[in-house]
């Protein structure tokens, strides 16, 4: 029996009405494995492809052939955004079978959960700190919501590969099955899997089952691409030279930009005229300038207003808004986004993608591409980077346009090894270990030291932890009243871990910052950090506001619309750079070949910057001499090995190399100065990197580096082993220094 006649027969009824000639290649294989094994599935194909509805077609064809006494599909998805859109498609999808679909997060009405609570069946769709509220505050309820529940279905599982928050919904997922008897299968979703082994792996995590990964011919990929530079003023790095272009322009601009323009803003302000297109940035401060700027344009060409606006810290209002209008397809508006608009949602007929800047990871990339180019047209992404002139007594490093090469890297990496970052896995998660205690305990109420490890430490993320570590952190919460020893000797949260999981806030394992809402009349518009005082101006929702009132007691700010442009302020936002990455920009910088997606003032600026990496001897060996006893290094490692190289060089060279002034530019380069000649440099460093050393000791003597959110609670010790044995790389860091044995005299060439 084929996968088709396999279906339920109102799958096979809304394939029909659906107008589809045949099943694609992602649903034949997915309905191969869900039907004909027991295992877990890791489902990866393009964007636009149709894995929802491969994954969903045989579960629900199962669950109407045994319906499930309880909730029978969980369907995990980082965003409610997304949950959003897919509740309207499953809706649709289950309505004939009746078929229950129902939602919990934030957003969703008491009214909608209770009837759930009542009778639960169906689906149930959830964010991961909805699920962790879920154990908390409904831990009885848990056996009667999922004590049948058959399949379990994470959406964009590449989101959750490299950080706590995925951690944390693996973990929530062994203890709900824990908790309510069942034994779950897992389907991972996903557009943008590196290594489908290793992600493979990752979902089967605690579980009694493989992964099987179908593989099928997803067919052929077409994008159109472009990348084009700026200067913020002129002169352009073409100017005056004569440039050949591989490709030809991709359209010519249609009306000019307001004079004076920003040159980067004033190219994606021409090129989404009567169009509907996305804008990404890399943070939602940069998201907010480049919505104000654009704004502006409309107003001084006299053009009606055309740009949204979408990011976390906006009021559910303002996003739902921008996504609606995104859906309608005869809405010609943009909006300017950060990573909230990167995973599935179907934002209907996008004609184009602007990527601002280089992103961090290949994957961000392939999400952002991955927006445009449904329903058959080819993806389409244009890369706008932007960067000022040098001052004319600038050093070296600033000589380079580092986004610019970064954005070719990210870009060769997948053309050419089809590479995405691989899964963080082998790190000790301490921050997470205090939030899972503290979530097993309000949710459970009393339990004994050995009962409370026997359920956390059981849980696969903590295999690294030992039980020594363990009672290290409880005697501490003890100590600092987050857990209080009852008369009979059981533990329970105390005052102080009251306060904290009793917010809602404890549910998130990401970091936060302490926000204030912000209103103007009976409108919410989002939330800020560090709100300026009365009189100051703010930025959000892409306009620009005058503070009327503060309450940093409610933590509420009022305010009214003016006219004018300011930066606005979320927060810092920490990049996570694969090396592969740095390794690639190396290669860029290094090789002769043209890429056809290149525009004029790219090509021009990259031959520059090529002609700088030669001259300057960076093509030849890490260390450059910036004149006097000045050094740049270039060490061309991500994030994590840089920042293991940086301690390493302070605190275990530092004092040989007679090194100061250490300033750096994660993870491109580093400046300093030393005493020492380049050829001692190599020697001390790579004597240094030759002999064992504890990793605590690249941790500075007095430092307590807080890293992840709950670190805070975290004792101190831990903190700081957990630091230097998981957020630093030191053995990719002493992989690197190894390979600079080359440059010392009497040394073969080491590859």
């Amino acid at each position: 029996m084929n996968v088709f006649e396999r279906y339920a027969p109102f799958i096979q009824d809304y394939i029909y009405r659906s107008g589809w000639q045949s099943l694609r290649s992602v649903q034949n294989a997915a309905g191969d494995a869900i039907f004909n094994t027991d295992e877990n599935v890791l489902l990866t194909a393009s964007t636009a492809s149709g894995k929802t509805e491969a994954a969903f077609f045989p579960i629900l064809t199962l669950l109407e052939e045994d319906p499930s006494k309880t909730v029978g599909v969980l369907y995990i998805a980082p965003l409610k955004a997304l949950i959003n859109d897919q509740f309207g498609r499953l809706n649709e999808l289950c309505e004939e079978a009746d078929i229950p679909v129902r939602r919990w997060h934030g957003d969703v009405a008491q009214s909608q959960k209770r009837k759930l609570l009542k009778k639960p069946s169906g689906i149930l769709q959830i964010t991961p700190e909805s699920l962790e509220s879920l154990l908390i505050n409904k831990h009885m309820e848990i056996p009667s919501l999922f004590g049948d529940l058959r399949f379990i279905v994470i959406d964009e599982i590449h989101s959750l590969l490299r950080a706590d928050r995925g951690l944390q919904t693996f973990c929530l997922i062994e203890r709900l099955c824990k908790l309510a008897g069942c034994d779950p299968r897992r389907i991972g979703l996903s557009a943008t899997i590196g290594d489908p082994e290793a992600a493979g792996e990752f979902l089967a995590s605690g579980s009694k089952r493989g992964t099987v990964i179908p593989r099928f011919d997803g067919g052929k990929e077409v994008w159109r691409l472009s990348m084009e530079h700026f200067y913020n003023s002129a002169p352009q790095a073409d100017e005056g030279k004569d440039i050949e272009v591989v490709t030809p322009v991709l359209e010519q601009a249609t009306d000019q930009a307001p004079f004076a323009a920003d040159p980067g803003l004033g190219y994606i302000f021409d090129h989404t005229r009567g169009k509907k297109c996305l804008i990404f940035t890399n943070s939602r401060e940069e998201c907010e300038s480049v919505c104000q700027s654009l704004r502006q344009y409309c107003e001084v060409n006299h053009e009606p207003e055309r740009f949204l606006i979408h990011h976390g810290n906006l009021s559910a209002s303002y996003r739902e808004s921008a996504e609606a209008d995104m859906k309608d397809d005869d809405s010609l508006m943009s909006v300017c986004a950060t990573a909230t608009l990167e995973l599935g949602i179907d934002i209907g007929r996008l004609e184009r993608a602007f990527q601002i800047d280089a992103p961090f990871t290949v994957s961000g990339f392939l999400q952002r591409m991955g927006r445009t180019g449904r329903r058959g047209d080819p993806s389409e992404m244009w890369f706008v980077m932007r960067e000022e002139h040098q001052e004319a007594r600038a050093m070296l490093p600033d000589s380079i346009p580092w986004y610019l090469i970064q954005g070719i890297a990210l870009v060769q990496l997948y053309i050419e090894e089809r590479f995405v970052e691989p899964p963080r896995t082998d790190r000790l998660p301490y921050s997470l270990l205090y939030h899972q205690t503290m979530s097993t305990l309000a949710s459970c109420g009393e339990m004994t030291p050995a009962e409370l490890a026997s359920r956390v430490l059981s849980l696969s993320c903590f295999h690294r932890i030992t039980q020594e570590d363990y009672k290290i952190l409880l005697r501490h919460l003890i100590k600092t009243d987050h857990i209080n020893r009852t008369e009979n000797g059981g533990l329970i949260v105390g005052l102080t871990g009251e306060r904290i999981t009793n917010s809602y806030k404890f549910y998130a394992v990401f970091q936060e910052n302490i926000e204030y809402t912000v209103h103007s009349g009976s409108e919410q518009l989002g939330t800020i950090v560090k709100p300026p005082p009365v009189g100051d101006k703010i930025a959000i929702a892409g306009r620009v506001w005058v503070v009327e009132e503060v309450d940093h007691k409610r933590r509420e700010l009022y305010c009214t619309l003016v006219k004018g442009n300011i930066p606005a302020y979320f927060g810092d936002v920490a990049g996570d750079i694969h090396t592969r990455i740095l390794e690639r920009m190396y290669g860029v910088l290094s090789e002769d070949k043209q890429y056809p997606y290149l525009m004029r003032h790219a090509v021009a600026r990259l031959a520059t910057a090529r002609d700088t990496f030669r001259k300057s001897l960076m093509s030849e060996r890490p260390l450059v001499h910036l004149g006097g006893r000045m050094w740049a290094l270039f060490p061309w490692l991500g994030s994590y090995a840089f920042l293991a190289l940086e301690r390493f060089l302070k605190l275990r060279c530092g004092e040989k190399l007679g090194l100061k002034g250490l300033s750096s530019s994660r993870p491109y380069y580093m400046q300093f100065t030393m005493n020492v000649t380049e050829e001692k440099f190599y020697e001390i460093v790579s004597k240094e990197a030759s002999v064992d050393f504890d990793p605590l000791e690249l941790v500075y003597p007095k430092e307590n580096p807080v890293f992840e959110k709950y670190d805070e609670y975290v004792p101190e010790e831990l903190v700081r082993k957990g630091f230097a044995n998981g957020a630093l790389d030191i053995e990719g860091m002493k992989k690197r220094v190894n390979t600079w044995k080359r440059f010392l005299p009497n040394q073969e060439t080491l590859h």
